[in-house]
């Protein structure tokens, strides 16, 4: 244990697989205390457990769904009361691929919903508490889908602009409060969301999914998927102290593909 985050509580939402898993195992490496923060209430214990028995750190599993404004204002305010927050990570987030036209109005507000409301609410109602504990650290997951645009996922790309746009605004309005905000955009991650994420490009456009694997991954000078701990440690570096003076900024994180 390197104890970059010793001391510190942060909470992460999406922490039951995927970039959240990798992230929330990263954190407790350094010494970090965990409230996490998932829908499927089984899983996200589990990942709990293995946590505390791996790590010894204290870990709270806060299982709720973050489009639920009630529910996280009760999860924000048990955190409140157990010590407070230090950082927030905001990793929750859904995909789905179509060609804007096709999109219904359901699907559209399903994507906001997720990926921008839920990030407002949680973001909204921990800040008071940072700003009464002195400050605090908001890491933001957003994409590379959020700097640019992209074919057949309109909806996913807008909601991850609202995420840039949001970590830049409160990179300004918290700077004085010692609250930093930042964001990650990953490329495509290694996650089980990466075969549903190329299999529904493959069903837009028409063509195998392995078609559509071979040419992003030969996109990319870095032939391969970027792994969920690369995008972690990141994570852990923006959470630190070691980023105290790194505000308001989009990370990129993609093998060199921006550079094509």
């Amino acid at each position: 244990m390197a104890g970059r985050l010793h001391g510190k509580t942060a909470l992460i939402t999406g922490a039951s697989r995927g970039i959240g898993r990798a992230i929330a195992f990263a954190y407790a490496t350094e010494g970090a205390n965990l409230i996490l923060n998932a829908r499927d209430p089984a899983r996200l214990e589990a990942c709990a457990a293995e946590l505390r028995a791996a790590h010894g750190v204290a870990v709270r599993a806060a299982p709720c769904d973050v489009t639920d404004r009630v529910a996280v204002a009760q999860m924000v305010a048990a955190a409140d009361a157990g010590g407070g927050l230090d950082i927030l990570v905001n990793n929750a987030g859904i995909h789905r691929a179509a060609r804007f036209v096709d999109y219904t109005v359901d699907q559209l507000r399903e994507m906001f919903e997720t990926n921008v409301f839920g990030v407002l609410h949680i973001t909204q109602l921990a800040i008071p508490g940072m700003i009464a504990r002195g400050g605090g650290r908001i890491v933001n997951l957003a994409s590379t889908a959020g700097k640019w645009g992209s074919r057949n996922q309109s909806a996913y790309n807008m909601s991850k602009h609202a995420v840039v746009g949001l970590t830049r605004c409160l990179g300004l309005e918290l700077a004085d409060q010692n609250i930093y905000t930042n964001a990650i955009c990953p490329w495509i991650v290694d996650t089980d969301m990466r075969e549903s994420f190329v299999n529904g490009h493959a069903a837009v456009a028409g063509v195998p999914a392995e078609t559509i694997m071979t040419n992003w991954r030969n996109s990319v000078p870095i032939k391969r998927w970027i792994r969920p701990e690369e995008v972690a440690q990141l994570a852990v570096f923006l959470g630190s102290d070691e980023a105290s003076y790194i505000n308001g900024q989009a990370w990129t994180i993609d093998g060199g593909y921006t550079m094509i």
